[in-house]
């Protein structure tokens, strides 16, 4: 037990005791935890709780919480001079999670500590303590629990709420404190049940899980190009834009995009499980999420809102969409500024936002699916004539202006989304299923991954620089196809290297090892809005 108790003498001789208490806390920067030892000192002097270290206000409200929950449990709340430093010094504190810590030290330096299976200086203590010293759950605990296991911290005692998720964590033992009370118990109270979990996670125990609609590709008839498209875009994490009149079933369609998508591996699911930890957003805590995120912000989401933002920085949709999909329903409805900012997520795969006293980076590796209208009515292009189009050409320039050509640039995919002929409909359900469009994805991801063994990139949309010409080889007669194209529709650069990575995923779907001018082809036909452009 970390606790000192020294005498100390003063100008005139006079001795007083001088007493100090060292537990161990943690904080999330980022996704990622950080160990933060909470040392408490009390001395004599004019009663006074003090929180240093760089506290927000939530922590330095912390002494209020802490003082009642003591008061209340029929322990001794110390009238001396309390300081309690949260070190190091220079890492921003916020949140609540610090209380069960700093009445731990309270308890450790005044030697009201009982608790002899529960050493203070070699557990790691998180939660918020209520006025009655009951523990609440806190976010963010799963990264907290992760690092102490990485640093080889033997034990961790977190809120009853937290426990599934600080045990999705090996390597460490998980002790969950119920009440403050616990913490003066000469022996370890009555074990957690399974009924106390169930209350603790979701309120009521009784209730039944909704089951989600099971939703399958051989639903939708017809829209085979648009299926393929989706197949090359999750095959190789490419950016994918639908542009059709209203009830083509674009939505429809980038739903249904999860169901095609590999699961996470456990390393992906725990990096996943940290961000959703971090924003307070994870429900499901038994057990590690396998399937892969899907966010779909509505069009009057912010900036902030899109790529994470507050005083201290919490995730955005883009961080929430890594390893998953985000979807933009109504793309040009989208404010301007909101959709510029995705501009540098898409390309460096992360996202950093800075402010006055923290930066934090975090990860936004994610498909961006969206969808738009040709223009404001809808109707233009349509082929069926039965609704005409009632816009002029400088409304549809003004429409299709919102969104600009070097976001527009890192979108690989421009499909035109047709409207279904009658012939499909009656067709019933699509051979085209999920499991089979997923076995093309599953088999192209697989030659990606023997591809970029050892390397720090794992899918074709990564590829840059010498990597891109080292894996993607042209023959002759498919090099000569894309010059020309180059040249005809005057392609940027990021264009043209998109077309190379779009051709390697589906030389990799057909089995292919040299990108062949079938590939390149079927790549450009899918830069439809370059082609527009340029007409």
């Amino acid at each position: 037990m970390n606790r000192a108790l020294r005498p100390k003498f003063d100008l005139e001789g006079v001795c007083f005791l001088f007493m100090y208490g060292k537990v161990l806390s943690a904080c999330v920067v980022g996704i990622e935890g950080v160990t933060v030892e909470v040392e408490t000192d009390l001395s004599n002097g004019l009663p006074l709780f003090q929180i240093v270290g760089l506290p927000d206000s939530a922590v330095r409200e912390a002494t209020e919480r802490v003082r009642a929950a003591l008061n209340n449990c029929g322990f001794v709340f110390p009238l001396e001079r309390i300081t309690v430093n949260l070190a190091p010094a220079d890492v921003r504190k916020e949140g609540s999670s610090f209380d069960l810590a700093i009445a731990a030290g309270i308890l450790s330096a005044s030697g009201q500590w009982k608790r002899r299976d529960l050493d203070p200086g070699s557990t790691l203590f998180i939660g918020e303590l209520s006025l009655d010293g009951t523990l609440r759950k806190v976010p963010g605990v799963l990264p907290m629990v992760h690092h102490a296991a990485m640093h080889k911290i033997p034990r961790v005692a977190v809120p009853v709420g937290n426990l599934r998720e600080a045990r999705l964590v090996g390597g460490i033992e998980v002790v969950p404190i119920r009440h403050l009370r616990e913490l003066a118990a000469e022996k370890p109270p009555e074990p957690i049940t399974d009924h106390e979990i169930a209350v603790n996670h979701s309120g009521n125990p009784d209730s039944p899980t909704p089951h989600e609609p099971v939703e399958d590709y051989s639903e939708v008839c017809g829209q085979h190009q648009a299926k393929r498209a989706l197949v090359i875009a999750a095959a190789g994490m490419h950016n994918l834009l639908f542009i059709g009149p209203p009830g083509t079933g674009k939505t429809m369609l980038v739903r249904r995009m999860p169901t095609i998508l590999p699961e996470l591996t456990e390393d992906e699911a725990l990096e996943v499980m940290k961000i959703y930890s971090v924003s307070g957003k994870l429900l499901n805590e038994a057990n590690l999420i396998r399937k892969r995120p899907f966010r779909a912000p509505h069009h009057t989401i912010s900036a902030a809102g899109l790529i994470g933002g507050g005083s201290f920085p919490k995730p955005g949709e883009v961080s929430l969409a890594h390893r998953g999909v985000l979807f933009l329903d109504e793309l040009p409805e989208f404010s301007r500024h909101a959709l510029e900012v995705l501009r540098q997520p898409l390309e460096d795969r992360s996202v950093t936002i800075g402010r006055v006293r923290a930066a934090v980076t975090y990860p936004a590796q994610f498909i961006l699916a969206c969808s738009m209208n040709p223009c404001p009515c809808g109707y233009y292009g349509d082929d069926s004539g039965s609704i005409p189009c009632t816009c002029t050409p400088l409304r549809i320039s003004h429409y299709r202006a919102k969104i600009s050509g070097p976001l527009l640039d890192r979108i690989d995919l421009h499909v035109e989304v047709p409207r279904t002929r009658y012939a499909d409909l009656a067709q019933g359900h699509d051979p085209m299923s999920s499991a089979v469009m997923r076995e093309g994805v599953l088999k192209a991801r697989q030659m990606q991954a023997e591809r970029y063994k050892g390397l720090s990139i794992h899918y074709n949309s990564e590829l840059s620089g010498s990597l891109l010409r080292r894996y993607c080889k042209l023959t002759p007669d498919a090099d000569k196809l894309l010059q020309a194209t180059f040249e005809a529709l005057g392609l940027s650069v990021r264009a043209h290297d998109r077309i190379l990575k779009l051709a390697r995923t589906i030389a990799d779907l057909e089995g292919a090892d040299i990108i062949e001018p079938p590939h390149v082809a079927e790549a450009i036909q899918y830069r439809t809005l370059d082609k527009q452009a340029r007409a």
